[in-house]
């Protein structure tokens, strides 16, 4: 007699309805076609109903050659509203906002978006043909700083990229992606980025987000 096939539960962060299901098919109906979805499946129950409740955290870590999730400090409820984990003693502030990048291939496709870390809500996002992840960082960064300086906003703005921090301390991109056809438009999008950082002043403070122990960046792609 053949073996039946073993049960498996999808839990959906980020799709068109999120949630958790008992198949595949009905899980696939809710990220096919969404850009950035979040999904990921588990033998049981009731590790699909925890990984929900802790909210999406995609950083993988290879430890005596096994591969552990990094449980986020972030834990959101059935709306994506968050709060910290429970005993959570040093966590992100989450009245902030945070931005990253995704690129596929290193030139290749790259995008950037920034979200409101307590409810996961996007704030603005950007996307071309041909870029670099550091690029991306940076103009994501610069985004952000004019987006919370033009809606008066107070808040922290975290990232997880020490170059794109620099850069903009800088008030440069250091990048060496050649200008080409491809990257002409960018290039461009650069340098009103770099113009923006001369001409304004911000009172914005910018934080590194701690992946280490906070998990991944509520803005990240999850492609890892």
């Amino acid at each position: 007699m053949m073996a039946s096939k073993k049960q498996k539960y999808y839990v959906v962060w980020c799709g068109k309805a999120p949630g958790i299901y008992d198949n595949w098919k009905a899980c696939e109906l809710q990220v096919k076609g969404v850009e950035g979805a979040r999904y990921k499946s588990y033998d049981s129950l009731p590790e699909a109903e925890e990984a929900y409740r802790s909210g999406y955290s995609p950083a993988i870590v290879k430890s005596g050659g096994t591969h552990t999730q990094h449980a986020s400090v972030i834990v959101r409820d059935s709306s994506g509203i968050a709060s910290l984990r429970p005993g959570t003693t040093d966590g992100p502030i989450l009245d902030s906002v945070a931005v990253d990048a995704a690129c596929s291939g290193n030139p290749g496709v790259m995008e950037y978006q920034g979200v409101y870390v307590a409810s996961g809500t996007r704030l603005f996002h950007y996307k071309t043909a041909k870029g670099t992840n550091n690029i991306g960082e940076f103009l994501g960064l610069v985004h952000g700083l004019s987006y919370l300086k033009k809606n008066k906003l107070n808040q922290v703005l975290y990232s997880d990229s020490v170059n794109a921090i620099s850069w903009v301390k800088q008030k440069k991109c250091k990048s060496k992606l050649p200008v080409t056809e491809q990257t002409k438009e960018l290039w461009e999008y650069v340098h009103r980025a770099e113009a923006w950082l001369y001409a304004n002043t911000y009172t914005t403070e910018i934080r590194k987000w701690d992946t280490d122990h906070w998990g991944e960046i509520p803005a990240d792609f999850g492609r890892k």
